[in-house]
């Protein structure tokens, strides 16, 4: 029986040309500065996303907490909508981190409220915490990873304060919006995207940032334990995502579609794309869903769930058509 496994885009492996590209990598000691295959690395990302610089690091958790460090002081808050990856997935690193708490809005599709958060910037006049940054998130994953549209981020941009972008699968978004991911990142002062989710590599997200901020990033990435030395050999394997992985999410986007339609079929009106335009995951809510998963599992087909009673089903690089049919199977008979 074929394994088909959902649960994240983050479970792939490297392909032959990423384990080629690590072997052969030229490398250095990246806590001087001195890896050339992490500054190619950093610099194509920086021209890619239309910022001055970049820093390579182990995750896209630790690059959040670098980006909030920057753009914030202890002691303020951050406006965030409720159900983004750094408000919930980051096991509270922002209060240990940067010092700060969120003020949360709702964020339908990733949308923030940008009355609700007129209002949070407004309120320290009236002795509330003063908010220093906004945080938004492209693709807005605990909404099936729906793509946000660009009117949505220059609004939250126009705010006037400082604007991070938790890109982590900005490159989805790029796909499936046919915006660059320059146009994209345009709004946002310091923006993170993972090289190891739908892109395939083994390792390591970048931070993208005004070269003014380099030196205070590279302090806090050490504080965090994220400096590397010979990380050329992880560098490597970005550089082939970024030149071989990109375009290829299309796949995925159209195999989520077909996931879609069977979650659809057997539990309507639980998994349409209120965005019109998801990418690569499907998110619906089941009533018994830690039983799903176990029924799933035991067919071969792994998922998982992002809250209580939410279910996630994810498509990468490692997923192709017959996996997905005998997903669809599965789900067609799933309780």
């Amino acid at each position: 029986m074929v394994r088909v496994d959902l649960r994240s885009d983050t479970v792939t492996s490297p392909t032959p040309a990423m384990r080629r590209a690590m072997a052969d990598a030229e490398v250095g000691d990246d806590g001087y500065g001195e890896d050339p295959t992490v500054r190619r690395l950093e610099k194509r990302v920086a021209e890619m996303l239309g910022k001055e610089t970049a820093l390579f690091v182990p995750s896209g958790t630790m690059a959040n907490q670098i980006a909030l460090c920057l753009l914030t002081r202890p002691g303020t808050a951050v406006i965030a909508g409720r159900r983004c990856h750094v408000v919930n997935h980051e096991r509270g690193a922002s209060a240990r981190n940067a010092l700060v708490q969120f003020a949360l809005v709702d964020d339908p599709c990733g949308v923030l409220d940008l009355r609700a958060a007129r209002e949070a910037m407004a309120a320290a006049a009236h002795h509330h915490v003063e908010v220093t940054a906004i945080t938004i998130e492209n693709t807005a994953m605990a909404s099936g990873a729906t793509p946000l549209p660009l009117e949505a981020i220059d609004a939250a941009a126009s705010l006037g304060l400082p604007l991070h972008l938790d890109g982590a699968r900005l490159f989805n978004a790029a796909v499936a919006t046919g915006s660059s991911a320059e146009r994209l990142a345009r709004g946002a002062e310091t923006v993170m995207c993972c090289l190891s989710k739908g892109l395939g590599a083994p390792v390591g997200s970048v931070l993208a940032l005004p070269g003014a901020r380099r030196d205070a990033a590279l302090d806090e990435r050490k504080r965090m334990g994220g400096a590397m030395r010979q990380a050329g050999v992880l560098a490597a394997a970005g550089l082939v995502a970024l030149d071989t992985m990109i375009d290829r999410l299309a796949d995925d986007h159209a195999r989520a579609e077909v996931l879609r339609d069977a979650v659809e079929h057997r539990w309507p009106g639980r998994a349409r794309d209120p965005g019109g335009n998801a990418t690569n995951m499907v998110v619906f809510r089941h009533d018994a869903a830690d039983e799903l998963l176990a029924w799933l599992a035991a067919r071969e087909v792994l998922a998982g769930t992002i809250a209580p009673g939410v279910v996630r089903l994810v498509t990468h690089c490692d997923i192709d058509d017959a996996q997905i049919d005998h997903a669809v199977r599965a789900l067609a008979e799933a309780p």
